[in-house]
Formats: C-alpha cells, structure tokens, sequence
C-alpha cells in the first residue's frame, strides 16, 4: 500500500540526509517519523475497515453504474410499531427494500421478521446484538453471524444470503467468515444519518446529498436507513418513516421530469 512505502522511504533517507549534513538524526527525530507512520498507518487500516465505499479488505456490494436504480436498506430491526409503518409506506408506493436484522430483536419479535418477509422485502444479517466487529476476536464475529443467521432462519423458514456489518466495520477475516456462511456483504454510498433524533427534511437531505454525488458519478444509489436502533425496541423512527415517504415521492418525479424511470432495487441486483 502507498502510505507503507512513503514510510519506508522517509525512514531510509533519513540518516542519508543527516549525513551529507555532516549530522546524526536525533531521537527525537527518528521518534517522530515512527509516531507519523503510526498515525498513517491507522487511519490506513481506519479506512480500509471502516469506509463503505472501500474494498481493500474485500470485495463489498455498494452499487453497480445504474444511476436510475435506488436500493433504499433499512438497518437495526425488527422493531415495534415503526417498522409495521415503513411497511406500509413502502406497499403504498409499491417499493421493495432490504432490511438487516439484529437477531436478538428477532428472537423477541419474530412475526415482524415474518411480516417484511410476507411483504416481499429482502431480509439480511446484521448480527446478533450489534457490535462492531472490526475489533472483536474471530471467535465472537463467527458466533455474531452464526447466531443471527439462526435467528433469522428460524422465523423466517428461509436460508439468508445478506450480511451488513454494523458500523461498517470489517476485516479479511469477517468477510471471510461471513462467506463461509454463504452471505454477501452489503454496504452504502447515502446515509441519512437518522439514529439519532432528526428530523424528516433532514434525513432527506443527507440521503439526496449521497444521491447527488452518486449521479454525477454515474453510480446507483445504496441509502442507508434505520427502521430500529441498537439500544433495543421501540425506538422512534417516525423521521426515518416520513422521509422514506418523501424520498421515494422525490425520486419519482425527478427521473420522470428527464423522461427517465427510477428503479427501485435490492443488492441482488447487482451481483
């Protein structure tokens, strides 16, 4: 990788540098360059584990060069009522989504699983209780996928085929084992930002900037949404509900107005 070889050679020249001066290099200098690779090196691995966009641990579904298709995914349910009133928004605009469930809120409630399931909704792993996984032993991320799989396989009567890492946060190893379960990974390229408490038009703005970018880019659009949040059920999402609304509203007529038609997708379509 780039910023190691920057390194290697800042080191390397060093004392050839002090030398044609006639000088050592001091501690305090040599110390210094360490402590700036360091730094490097882990916004490096910061990027490659933390970033959507990035593939460098492994290759992620984020989206395809369809910049008429939008994947709207939803992260951190089942929960109760908000996402029974997401499915209704998304039948009345005739919308297929994808929704990564936390297994422990399965366990709990898992006719709402069966419920999005019903509805024709793509369903995907998002763990069993949310950790982020990028600093977690390779025991417990197996354990994570393991058992939400089995969560979700239980209610559902289906195998999955989806994973979400929460956060995004990755390594080798994690996409690796969730291969070996036969999932594929999914990421984002909008985020709405809508975990904390917000508001409809502000949700809709950070997911519009996302799209934005993503036309000019000549990319399809990955939204990132929350229909439940970690904490536990219950939590309110009614930002997240009315800004679907407008969102799929938005993008309908936006396209048509260029005499083009916005397709609604999931990840399977581009793989």
């Amino acid at each position: 990788m780039a910023p190691v070889r920057i390194f290697s050679i800042a080191s390397d020249e060093t004392p050839l540098l002090a030398a044609s001066l006639g000088t050592s290099p001091s501690a305090g200098a040599i110390a210094a360059t360490v402590a700036a690779a360091a730094v490097l090196a882990a916004g490096a691995y910061a990027y490659a584990g933390m970033w959507p966009t990035s593939q460098l641990f492994g290759r992620c579904v984020v989206a395809a060069k369809r910049p008429t298709q939008i994947a709207l995914t939803y992260d951190d349910g089942p929960n109760d009522p908000d996402t029974f009133r997401l499915l209704e928004v998304l039948a009345r605009h005739e919308v297929r989504a994808t929704f990564f469930m936390i297994g422990r809120f399965v366990r709990q409630r898992p006719e709402i699983a069966r419920a999005v399931a019903a509805a024709g909704h793509l369903i995907g792993n998002h763990t069993m209780t949310h950790p982020l996984l990028l600093v977690r032993t390779p025991r417990i991320v197996r354990q994570q996928l393991r058992d939400c799989n089995a969560a979700l396989e239980d209610a559902l009567g289906t195998p999955v085929r989806w994973f979400r890492p929460p956060h995004g946060g990755r390594r080798p190893d994690v996409l690796r084992a969730a291969r070996e379960l036969g999932l594929t990974p999914v990421l984002w390229n909008a985020m709405g930002y809508d975990w904390k408490p917000t508001t409809p038009e502000a949700v809709e703005r950070n997911i519009l900037r996302g799209f934005r970018k993503n036309l000019r880019r000549g990319f399809a659009t990955n939204a990132l949404l929350h229909d439940g949040g970690q904490a536990g059920m219950g939590q309110d999402r009614r930002h997240t509900i009315a800004a679907t609304d407008r969102l799929i509203t938005t993008w309908k007529n936006e396209f048509a107005q260029r005499g083009e038609v916005c397709e609604f997708v999931t990840p399977e379509a581009w793989v």
